[in-house]
């Protein structure tokens, strides 16, 4: 980004007379005063604080101006500012005034798992022929894509948007502000169900992210989701499916998961063997999604296949870890759901190991009444034979406890901690592990199981 500020005042409406400042120079956007970059704008948001109160922090630490609402009194004139009504919207408009100037190919994802690793994977197949931005870590709602946006250098080509939701109107609002000409939606599960109720809410939630779908546009969704063929079936915009199905678009013919990698073939290709270095084959799904995008924008088969080799993920995304002793350690924390939750059970019960399989699970999150019958679900996957202990952290994680012990599971090898309760978990944990097992961490972020693998990992 690099813009004028009154090329700026113009785009927003600002409301004062900026002829003094006109000239100068913005190079980024910041609603974080502690942590910008010299010559950004400060955007003052409306949170447990009010970001005017740091608007003076920002100044010292590089900002070249901010915005300012109008329904605050100004109290220092002789900062460049901008006057606007709501710094949110102006944020946004900015966002979306800027989408038009730089005109890349818009790809949005969404979905209730594997919307970041999609994105990823996408970001890093288009980017072998395309200069590509994505949305940082996950920066997917309404402060966040707009700050992805203006993120972009002018020869950005595509940017990859990551959209997160969990209120009805969420995606409707974020699609029409970036108009994808590529719309993603990984799958649907039971994340956000609190507020939704059920999976068909939620699929028609989803659905918002075609609303801004140009005419000319494509849908790309699992095609092995009923709830998404019977709605795909409504839109007028071209459809690919992907998925496991010979009725898909584009599905995989063959998958032989390793230790850490997954070896796959697909219809569209089928002398060549794709590699992803992640386990799990839910991941091929991500893998066939992101195959789907880069078809549609001619990236050649052999750039796919270098770029899911080499895929950078962001962190906390399934990632491997050494403990201090030697033990293996997956860590999932960064978020959690029922059906991600499953996924990486059964990974984990299928994983090749010397010594035990060790389950650290922490609360899911947003499940509302739901949340006894979801937690207690997951003993569907644990199975003594395949996973010999079992840590659970959160008050919801006792239904999980009650579920195990009535299916049998030695009682010995349940492991019970309420949620403040992580440095008890993490000395026993410590004690118990030994350096031939493999360790599972997963856990809403809520749960911080990231101090848990911080404490046992090695350095």
């Amino acid at each position: 980004m690099k813009m004028k500020l009154a090329e700026i005042a113009k785009a927003i409406n600002a409301q004062n007379e900026i002829e003094q400042w006109k000239d100068i120079e913005v190079t980024s956007v910041s609603f974080d005063s502690r942590h910008l970059e010299k010559g950004a704008l400060f955007v003052p948001l409306q949170g447990a604080h009010d970001g005017h109160q740091y608007v003076e922090t920002a100044f010292t630490n590089g900002a070249a101006a901010t915005l300012w609402a109008s329904d605050h009194e100004l109290t220092n004139s002789d900062h460049p500012v901008l006057v606007v009504t709501d710094p949110l919207k102006a944020l946004q408009e900015l966002g979306k005034y800027y989408l038009r100037k730089i005109n890349p190919i818009v790809v949005a994802v969404t979905g209730s798992n594997g919307k970041t690793t999609t994105k990823d994977m996408i970001a890093s197949i288009l980017s072998t022929q395309l200069n590509v931005t994505k949305t940082y870590a996950n920066f997917n709602n309404e402060i966040g894509v707009p700050v992805t946006l203006l993120n972009m250098e002018a020869n950005t080509e595509v940017v990859v948007v990551e959209m997160g939701m969990d209120r009805f109107g969420q995606l409707d609002f974020l699609s029409k502000l970036v108009s994808p000409d590529i719309a993603v939606i990984t799958m649907i599960g039971e994340a956000h169900i609190e507020f939704f109720g059920t999976r068909d809410r939620i699929a028609d939630a989803k659905m918002e992210i075609v609303n801004g779908l140009k005419e000319d546009g494509l849908f790309v969704y699992d095609g092995d989701e009923p709830l998404l063929n019977e709605r795909a079936a409504n839109i007028t915009q071209q459809t690919t499916r992907f998925g496991r199905q010979l009725t898909d678009d584009l599905y995989a013919t063959s998958v032989n998961a390793g230790s850490r990698s997954i070896e796959f073939k697909v219809n569209e290709w089928p002398d060549e063997q794709f590699t992803i270095p992640m386990v799990g084959e839910y991941n091929v799904n991500n893998a066939l999604a992101a195959m789907a995008v880069a078809k549609r924008l001619h990236i050649s088969p052999n750039h796919i296949k270098t770029a899911l080799a080499n895929v950078e993920l962001t962190e906390n995304r399934a990632e491997w870890f050494k403990s201090k002793n030697g033990a293996q350690i997956l860590s999932d924390v960064y978020n959690s759901n029922p059906t991600a939750a499953k996924q990486v059970l059964k990974t984990l019960a299928e994983m090749p190991v010397q010594g035990r399989r060790i389950a650290v699970l922490g609360d899911m999150l947003e499940l509302g009444e739901a949340a006894p019958r979801l937690h207690a679900s997951l003993a569907e996957q644990i199975n003594p034979a395949q996973i010999q202990e079992v840590y659970l952290v959160g008050a919801e994680m006792a239904y999980l406890q009650a579920k195990l012990q009535e299916q049998g599971y030695p009682a010995a090898a349940i492991h019970y901690y309420q949620a403040d309760q992580l440095d008890q978990l993490t000395a026993a944990l410590e004690a118990d592990l030994h350096p031939a097992d493999m360790v599972l961490l997963k856990a809403s972020h809520g749960l911080h199981l990231e101090q848990v693998l911080a404490a046992i990992k090695a350095q």
